[in-house]
């Protein structure tokens, strides 16, 4: 009986890390990323019951695929370790909801993060989301220093330019969305030419304030997600490294154990001919 489903689970594996299966289950996600953009058109009344069709069948692939997973991992603690696969069997077990009655507007948004699925299927994909969660932290310092700077000079602006523009610059708050408009660089000359009209030198508010948030802090952001980035891709080299020695010493103890047999049974077949 174990060895059978041992037998069994060794095959789900096999199945599980084949390329063609897993070329085969991106393929069926991007039909399913098509078949979702298809429900947004005028389309005919055949059509639209092929759709149907299909997405049932997507739906019952996905789950088929959920378990080969479930079953070829070694139990369901090991399963769930990965967040992952717990992501893969929240959307599954989501994708299951009816598509009928008062739940059809939850099941049509949770069909649509079926196309998150290609990240959990794409080891890149994996790596550059992991790199971004990561780099967060980072970031939200970056954010925060931002912050106190946009106060700063939002306090400023709206000390100063309050007469100037009362829609723009009547208080902090407002004063800080005139700034976050300037940091996009949409029509920020214009901002910057009318309190120029009463305050010449305000140029150099803009200026520096754009240095500080455009070049900057721009900068520091992408080098917290590129310096993650460089790690995640390191450890993901020597994952795959690693996969790879570890393949290379089964086979050799695969070989080492065939030349053990193949001696025992050339000794057992002299010992019958003598």
């Amino acid at each position: 009986m174990l060895a059978n489903v041992s037998g069994l689970q060794s095959k789900l594996k096999l199945i599980d890390n084949s390329k063609v299966f897993q070329g085969f289950v991106i393929f069926v996600i991007v039909v399913s990323a098509l078949s979702i953009g298809a429900h947004t058109y005028h389309l005919p009344a055949w059509m639209e019951q092929s759709l149907v069709v299909l997405d049932i069948g997507i739906t019952v692939f996905f789950a088929i695929e959920l378990v080969i997973r479930f079953l070829a991992s070694d139990g369901p603690k090991r399963f769930f370790s990965n967040g992952w696969n717990v992501f893969d069997t929240m959307i599954v077990i989501g994708s299951l909801i009816p598509a009928g009655g008062s739940a059809i507007l939850l099941a049509r948004l949770l069909r649509i993060f079926r196309v998150l699925r290609l990240v959990s299927m794409i080891p890149e994909l994996r790596m550059l989301v992991n790199a971004l969660l990561k780099a967060i932290p980072r970031m939200g310092y970056i954010a925060l220093l931002m912050f106190v700077i946009f106060y700063i000079y939002g306090a400023v602006g709206s000390m100063f330019f309050a007469n100037v523009n009362d829609f723009l610059w009547g208080d902090v708050s407002v004063a800080m969305l005139t700034l976050f408009r300037i940091s996009t660089f949409e029509s920020w000359t214009s901002i910057m030419y009318e309190t120029m009209a009463v305050y010449p030198l305000s140029w150099i508010y803009y200026l520096s304030f754009i240095f500080l948030t455009a070049f900057v802090f721009l900068n520091m952001m992408v080098g917290a997600v590129l310096d993650v980035m460089t790690q995640e891709t390191a450890a993901m080299r020597g994952e795959e490294a690693a996969d790879d020695l570890t393949g290379k010493s089964a086979s050799a103890a695969d070989v080492a154990e065939l030349k053990v047999q193949i001696e025992e049974l050339k000794a057992l077949l002299l010992r019958k001919a003598s």
